[in-house]
């Protein structure tokens, strides 16, 4: 993943220098503070999935500062830096959910039909590289991949007031209650990847000569576990909208 992210900001310098840009020149920043809305999630819904019954947002606070590049009156590039998080906390009723959990001192692993309580967390350092498209003075339009250092992150929660068939869907019939010591517990942090990368679209309003509004949505291509991780069979990816306040510095 590194050496793909690498890879990919070496091009961009490239392509940049190679139309005889200097890219440090006329440079205008603006500090962005925002709050990310949304979830980490398969794409479609899963039939083991059956309903949400709880969804909630945690600490998602973003702040960033992003640098502006003019190419023409109308184009130039973004990039930035923003330390964010992408968290959440859900309530799920599941059927014939293949689950790895710790029950007692044992540690059991099959199809779990009842609640899945998860918790999620992953706070970042993300790297935006946009093309923007300058549709007034006022409003700018902007698109382009990003790139994220997972720093300290967390999925972890619950299986309760449901069993697990141990196995496979015939298998011996585990009961799980609701309080703790009755339900199973997981934690799947060790298994979660560190970069991630996905594709950031949005736009910027200002409404006087330094303060405005933003409002983008980031989509994650990659999942967020490791590629060998297979305790999980669906692929959850982050997406998150973002809405805030921008300040021009210069």
């Amino acid at each position: 993943m590194k050496r793909y992210i690498l890879s990919a900001l070496m091009l961009v310098l490239c392509a940049v220098q190679s139309f005889g840009i200097d890219i440090f020149d006329d440079l205008h920043y603006q500090v962005r503070l925002g709050y990310n809305i949304g979830g980490t999630a398969p794409v479609g819904m899963p039939a083991e999935i059956r309903s949400l019954e709880k969804f909630k947002l945690k600490n998602n606070s973003l702040m960033g500062l992003d640098a502006y590049k003019p190419l023409t009156s109308q184009w130039g590039i973004i990039a930035g830096f923003h330390y964010e998080n992408k968290g959440m906390e859900t309530d799920a009723k599941v059927k014939n959910y293949h689950m790895e959990m710790r029950y007692g001192d044992q540690v059991i692993e099959g199809m779990f039909t009842g609640n899945v309580l998860t918790k999620v967390e992953q706070w970042m350092v993300t790297m935006p590289i946009q093309a923007a498209y300058n549709v007034s003075d006022k409003v700018r339009l902007k698109a382009g991949p990003y790139f994220s250092y997972v720093m300290s992150n967390d999925f972890s929660g619950y299986a309760y007031d449901g069993y697990l068939r141990e196995g496979n869907p015939t298998g011996q019939k585990v009961e799980l209650g609701h309080v703790e010591g009755e339900r199973g517990d997981y934690d799947f942090t060790d298994d979660l990847r560190h970069w991630q990368f996905g594709i950031d679209i949005g736009a910027d309003w200002y409404f006087s000569r330094r303060l405005g509004m933003y409002a983008d949505l980031s989509w994650g291509l990659s999942a967020i576990f490791q590629k060998d991780f297979k305790t999980i069979s669906q692929k959850l990816y982050p997406i998150y909208g973002s809405v805030g306040l921008i300040y021009k510095l210069k």
